[in-house]
């Protein structure tokens, strides 16, 4: 996936923001009064099941018996070889895709439902902003596409630019920005319409190592402000660890859950410091003998995929 996107346009949750622009007023907390999600789990998958069926009839199974809870507020990465379908089951998930079998919700509601209640946003790999339209613009892109009124967009655009540390940066254009800012901006924008639910499918696999590992703590930032639930497919096993809670491992083709490893990096935000800890050096070991079968090796702090 190479693309950032916000949800479809529900016209059916836009009438009552037109109204109201309620939502813009309310602190970043990654809960809605006008779609409280209470205490249910952000994303519960039973069982789940995809088949792909080729131009010439032949049949892939992409994912096998998949199940996984995911709770509210809580950050899980999923991690595995590549075509395991960790991007297959994120757009399940996203309702961009259907299950062959088995069942999904996403806050208690079919993954349509949370789709057209905009329960959710969404970030790729590239940062997908449109070059014609500036940061603020680009911010303010699924707040205009639904209706929202020009003094709610330019109030949440105004909180998430500072937010994402880019105050200064309002009305410049994507091509005068960094690749880092770029997709600081990207995730601003999956964060307008406070979704309570963020699904980020390599949002730093383009980014150098210096880069990504500062947005890695930007992240973790972002999220301890919003308190999210994040579901985050990653191909490095050190940058699954810095974030997560847990670690979901998934297997070669067809893809099931190998194992789960609880990351216990304690309750505080995640700072670089933690990258020479001993529990997150034994954190990053466990998952890769999940994955490769062999303890890690090397020296600490070292990405180690």
């Amino acid at each position: 996936m190479t693309a950032i996107e916000n949800r479809v346009p529900a016209a059916q949750a836009s009438d009552t923001r037109n109204q109201t622009g309620e939502t813009m007023t309310q602190p970043l907390t990654g809960e809605r009064e006008s779609q409280s999600t209470g205490g249910s789990d952000a994303v519960v998958v039973r069982d789940v099941g995809k088949i792909f069926t080729t131009k010439k009839g032949a049949t892939v199974t992409a994912l096998e018996n998949i199940d996984l809870t995911v709770a509210a507020g809580e950050f899980v990465s999923l991690i595995g070889p590549s075509g395991c379908g960790k991007s297959t089951l994120m757009r399940l998930i996203a309702d961009l895709d259907t299950p062959t079998s088995g069942t999904l919700t996403v806050f208690g509601k079919t993954a349509k439902q949370a789709r057209l209640d905009q329960e959710y946003g969404i970030a790729f790999q590239q940062a997908g902003l449109l070059p014609w339209r500036t940061v603020r613009a680009n911010i303010e892109l699924p707040l205009e596409l639904h209706g929202f009124s020009k003094a709610a967009r330019t109030a949440r655009s105004r909180e998430l630019l500072l937010l994402v540390g880019l105050g200064d940066f309002a009305d410049n254009y994507p091509d005068q920005l960094s690749g880092g800012m770029q997709q600081r901006v990207a995730i601003a924008r999956s964060l307008a319409e406070s979704p309570n639910l963020l699904l980020m499918d390599e949002p730093f696999g383009a980014l150098d190592e210096m880069t990504r590992e500062h947005m890695q703590a930007e992240l973790a930032h972002i999220c301890a402000e919003t308190q999210a639930a994040v579901v985050f497919v990653t191909h490095s096993i050190p940058e699954a660890v810095f974030l997560a809670d847990r670690v979901v491992v998934m297997s070669p083709r067809p893809g099931r859950i190998q194992a789960v490893v609880d990351v216990k990096l304690g309750a505080g935000e995640r700072t670089d410091d933690l990258r020479e800890d001993d529990q997150f050096f034994a954190s990053v070991s466990e998952v890769r003998e999940h994955l490769h079968g062999t303890h890690a090796t090397g020296v600490r702090g070292v990405e180690n995929r």
